[in-house]
């Protein structure tokens, strides 16, 4: 049985709605799908519900994919059907690597062999709904993500993540975004 699980963009609407106050009115509209999210490879928490971490992860990356929508023309509609995420690292018993006798919470460990991924289908369709382009079950990785993060800001949350997804929109929206520039 296929669940969906979608969360609308009603939570970071407010946050957008202020920004949009000093920022530029183009802001192409934004559908995530996040589908049977509970069976994603990696979004394991270290000290907290799995299903409230999983749930902030998703806000906190769909907010992202919101704000990199915004260099599209407002007239474009981007949707997304996410089916996996892995969060770049492992998430590992604090006893395990030697910080404590268990009592402690986990520890998400990151290595260069544990690279963030995701897969998802998207479409970007014009106001008449024709697609401008669309992509199907795109396997997106950043194998060299802790190499090009260093001149990110690591200590914000999910940003291996997010600078995949930066990499990944500019790279494939890089023709819409100048033709509203």
């Amino acid at each position: 049985m296929n669940k969906l699980r979608t969360f609308s963009c009603l939570g970071c609407a407010a946050a957008v709605g202020l920004l949009a106050v000093f920022a530029p009115t183009q802001a192409a509209e934004v559908k995530i799908t996040w589908e049977e999210p509970e069976s994603y490879s990696d979004i394991r928490p270290t000290n907290e519900s799995r299903k409230r971490f999983r749930e902030r992860t998703l806000e906190e990356l769909e907010s992202h994919i919101v704000e990199l929508a915004k260099d599209l023309p407002d007239s474009q509609v981007l949707s997304m059907t996410v089916t996996n995420v892995d969060l770049a690292g492992q998430v590992w018993p604090s006893q395990f690597v030697g910080f404590g006798n268990g009592a402690g919470s986990d520890v998400r460990i990151i290595k260069r062999i544990d690279i963030p991924r995701m897969t998802f289908s998207y479409t970007l369709a014009n106001a008449d709904g024709q697609i401008i382009v669309s992509g199907e079950e795109i396997k997106l990785k950043d194998m060299d993500f802790m190499e090009s993060n260093i001149r990110r800001n690591r200590t914000e949350s999910l940003s291996y993540e997010k600078a995949m997804l930066n990499d990944w929109f500019s790279d494939t929206f890089a023709t819409q975004v100048a033709a509203t520039n």
